[in-house]
Formats: C-alpha cells, sequence, structure tokens
C-alpha cells in the first residue's frame, strides 16, 4: 500500500466548524488540501451554486454534499417533508456541484427498526429519480449502534450493502466511515461485496478515543484512538476505490483551539497515519 499524500485529502467544512465557507477555501487550498465535502449550513448566505463558484476558484474538488436522509417517521406527513426536505437537497447538491450527496438515514424511538428501515427504502426510492436525473449519487452512511434509536437504522456495512444492492442503480452506494463501523468483525468482507458490487461511493476517516466524553462531539484526530486507519484503508482500496479519503471530525475540544493551528495537526496527521 503507497504513502498517502495530501492529493488525496478531503476536509468537511463541519471539521473546521468555526470557520465560513471563503475562510475554510482559503486555508484549505493553502495547506495543500485537494478536496471539499460541504455541510448545508457552510452554503447559507451564498447560496450552493455561488459556493460551488468559491470552491471551484481556489482549486478544490468538490467530493460530496453533507447531509440529506432522516426519512423515518410515525407519520405519514413526517415521511412526507422528509422526501421534499432531501429533494431540495438534491437540486442544491447540483447547484454546488457535488457529485453526491450523504445520508445520515434516519431513526424513529417511537417504532421498530424494521419499519425505520422500510421508511428508508421507501424514501430512498422516493427521490432517486430526482438523483438520476440531476446526476448526483445517494452515499447510505452506516452509523454506529449507539446511534440506532432516532439517528439511524442502518447500523452495519452489511445493512448498508443490503439496502444499496435492493436498488440495483450506480445512483446509490455506500459511504463508509471508520468511526462507526471499525468495531464491526465483519468489515473488511463487507467492504469487499461493497467494492465487487460497485457501491463504495466515499471513505471517511477520524479516530474513536478510547475515553471519549460525548459520544457525537468528541471524535479523534487521526491517530488520537484506537483504529488501525492504515488497515482499513488497505481494505478499501483493495476493491479499486481511488477517491479521497474525507476527513470529518466533530469535535468540541478542536473547534475552540485556533483552527490553523488545527488544520496543521490535520495534515500532519493524514500523511503519518491514514
Amino acid at each position: 500500500m503507497e504513502n498517502i499524500t495530501l492529493d488525496r485529502c478531503c476536509i468537511h467544512t463541519i471539521t473546521t466548524k468555526p470557520w465560513g465557507l471563503s475562510e475554510a477555501v482559503e486555508n484549505y487550498a493553502a495547506a495543500g488540501v485537494k478536496g471539499i465535502s460541504v455541510w448545508q449550513n457552510a452554503t447559507e448566505g451564498t447560496g450552493p451554486h455561488r459556493a460551488g463558484e468559491i470552491i471551484r476558484a481556489a482549486g478544490l474538488e468538490i467530493v460530496s454534499y453533507v447531509r440529506g436522509g432522516f426519512f423515518p417517521h410515525t407519520s405519514s406527513a413526517g415521511r412526507a417533508q422528509a422526501i421534499d426536505h432531501n429533494r431540495k437537497l438534491l437540486e442544491e447538491a447540483a447547484a454546488l456541484g457535488a457529485p453526491m450527496i450523504v445520508l445520515v438515514c434516519g431513526a424513529s424511538p417511537d417504532q421498530s427498526l424494521e419499519i425505520s428501515r422500510d421508511q428508508i427504502r421507501e424514501g430512498i426510492a422516493a427521490i432517486l429519480p430526482l438523483a438520476e436525473k440531476l446526476g448526483v449519487k445517494l452515499a447510505i452512511e452506516p452509523l454506529h449502534p449507539m446511534y440506532a434509536a432516532d439517528r439511524s437504522a442502518i447500523n452495519t456495512m452489511a445493512q448498508a450493502n443490503d439496502m444499496a444492492e435492493y436498488f440495483k442503480s450506480p445512483y446509490v452506494g455506500v459511504a463508509v466511515d471508520v468511526y462507526h463501523l471499525w468495531w464491526d468483525g465483519d468489515l473488511e468482507k463487507e467492504i469487499a461485496r461493497c467494492g465487487a458490487n460497485g457501491n463504495l461511493l466515499a471513505y471517511h476517516v477520524c479516530d474513536w478515543k478510547v475515553n471519549t466524553i460525548d459520544l457525537l462531539n468528541d471524535r479523534g484526530l487521526m491517530g488520537e484512538g484506537c483504529i488501525d486507519l492504515k488497515k482499513i484503508r488497505g481494505w478499501v482500496e483493495a476493491t479499486g476505490f481511488k477517491g479521497f479519503c474525507e476527513v470529518e471530525i466533530f469535535s468540541n475540544i478542536h473547534w475552540a483551539k485556533d483552527q490553523h493551528l488545527f488544520l496543521s495537526e490535520i495534515t500532519e496527521a493524514f500523511v503519518r497515519t491514514v
């Protein structure tokens, strides 16, 4: 496995949350980062079309738009509203120039996981024709089981693969995030399955801190935790995946520090550990 360089580095705007889009773009480009994944809040004020222009002018590649999904609801009105929202996000992704939208699929604690999964399937089916028309892929991101109650009923690579394979569409695939999946004993096998079916759309990196203090906003910088990042990247690349490794870190600790310092830590850690 070859050593990785910043040519493969993409950073999610949420990772440097205190920066606005223009500041993030300027600093990512200056640091030698080549890709950016844009969270919806980052386009507020400029709109997605202008945001795309700003990003491309700096020489960055737009990797994804984040995040759609959250399909399950106990009411039909709630499900319909979610579908309308995802259609709006697809229009925004197309205006931005993003090739895919990441789906955090959703769940409801007031119904079974099986019902939530059925509603996720129905939701993706409802928005898929627009995704195909706009040329924007849908990347199903399985989330760690700790989020099964209210964030996602898709919690393993196997479940994500099942969902993607159901649609048999080049516009539906899977986003692999190490934070959510590193623990899975079937991960190597399921990554291989995903790649063999042409469904591996994205790869996200950060780290799992052993003594985490917040299950949502205490992700580790790569190298701060216990995930074997090089091993998992090896599994991903064995499928033929040649895309970006996307740095996605939610961290109250890292957000509180000088973001220029944090960015330098990210790029150093990326080359050393990813």
